[in-house]
């Protein structure tokens, strides 16, 4: 834990002379936020056929593409496993939607920060272009969330944790 502070410290202070530094930023009016590498610029909003709101951004910074998709939902689940399905069948439904044709497997077991409250998942996907995507998935049974990375070059995995680990949910 201390080794990722400390790396976490040093990325904040800026990754290097030409990147842009690490900054935190709102994702949309969800009450989520996370720390991006690039501006996201305009948070799209949407709405899904629960009528959950859909809140999603992406950037680039360095060949590498950064992006959330926020799903505040709209009924909570309050059974963390049967929200962690959710969560993969989610994550399913992205594979197709962004051409993927090969992935490692759902890492499971994970929690955000530590906390009990959440559950989360981590896939490794490629994609029909052969881009290399780190996929990590979110949930606390009142918010969904995606944080993804990809790059048509190697992935840089120093940076596609710090990104996808820095993700603040305001429930907990």
């Amino acid at each position: 834990m201390k080794l990722f502070a400390i790396s976490f410290l040093l990325l904040l202070t800026g990754y290097n002379g030409h990147t842009q530094s690490l900054k935190k930023y709102a994702i949309g009016t969800s009450g989520c936020s996370a720390y991006f590498f690039c501006d996201p610029g305009t948070i799209d909003v949407a709405k899904s056929q629960d009528s959950s709101d859909v809140y999603t951004c992406e950037c680039e910074n360095d060949d590498m593409h950064y992006g959330t998709i926020c799903v505040k939902l709209k009924d909570r689940i309050t059974d963390l496993d049967n929200s962690e399905q959710v969560l993969i069948a989610y994550l399913d439904y992205l594979k197709k939607t962004v051409n993927i044709t090969k992935s490692a497997g759902y890492g499971k077991g994970h929690h955000l920060k530590n906390n009990e409250k959440t559950r989360g998942v981590i896939d490794y996907w490629e994609d029909k272009d052969k881009a290399s995507w780190k996929v990590t998935g979110w949930t606390d049974g009142k918010y969904i969330v995606c944080l993804y990375g990809y790059s048509l070059k190697t992935l840089n995995e120093t940076k596609a944790n710090v990104f996808m680990n820095s993700l603040v949910l305001p429930s907990l």
